[in-house]
């Protein structure tokens, strides 16, 4: 995909203007922003471990700036941002406010292991929506054009993972016809009693 633009209308339950939705390639001014949506999706600020947030967001940050620089040529990280909108009918366009940052992803293809038959395969990692912008279709517009992204890349499957507990996330992806491929049940779960890992699947059409 050349530019990974695409514009969507969203919901918005405020009546001042339509909400678009903007999905395209990360820049490296977003850079700072993609890192706290993250770490603020994936960590907590509080508890015990609150102290280590900042390193923790200083960390993504260095990761996603290090993935950006040494890309690989089926690897992209979309950022999704949203503005409202005027709409222009008779010239059928619409012009947005300053535009807000929102979510993020990235899709990758990797090399399979038997349980795929040796092949490749996009992979989803790192689906986040900021907290303030959730129930506004950002995460979904942010799969389908990893989707679309995909078939332009020659692929017809899909894989992601997501923890079992996270039912928000499952029930998303569930509703964009992804299925169960797998559970996996790592030592941890057993040992620990943390939620295990979901390998979902999608065939894409």
């Amino acid at each position: 995909m050349s530019s990974f633009t695409d514009r969507q209308p969203a919901e918005d339950s405020q009546a001042d203007g339509s909400l678009y939705v903007q999905v395209r390639a990360v820049e490296h001014q977003d850079l700072s922003d993609v890192a706290e949506i993250l770490c603020d999706s994936f960590h907590s600020k509080e508890g015990t471990f609150g102290w280590a947030y900042p390193l923790l967001r200083l960390g993504i940050y260095e990761d996603l700036r290090s993935r950006l620089q040494n890309s690989a040529p089926h690897h992209v990280c979309l950022v999704a941002t949203y503005g409202s909108a005027q709409v222009n009918n008779l010239a059928h366009s619409y012009v947005c406010s300053p535009s807000t940052l929102a979510g993020t992803v990235e899709m990758a293809v990797r090399p399979t292991t038997g349980l795929w038959g040796g092949n490749k395969y996009p992979y989803l990692s790192n689906l986040a929506v900021h907290s303030r912008d959730r129930r506004r279709g950002i995460g979904e517009q942010l799969l389908l054009t990893c989707e679309r992204t995909a078939l332009e890349w020659g692929f017809h499957d899909i894989y992601l993972h997501v923890l079992e507990n996270n039912y928000q996330a499952r029930q998303l992806y569930f509703k964009l016809g992804y299925q169960l491929h797998q559970i996996d049940a790592g030592w941890s779960s057993w040992l620990w009693g943390r939620p295990r890992q979901i390998l979902l699947h999608k065939c894409l059409k």
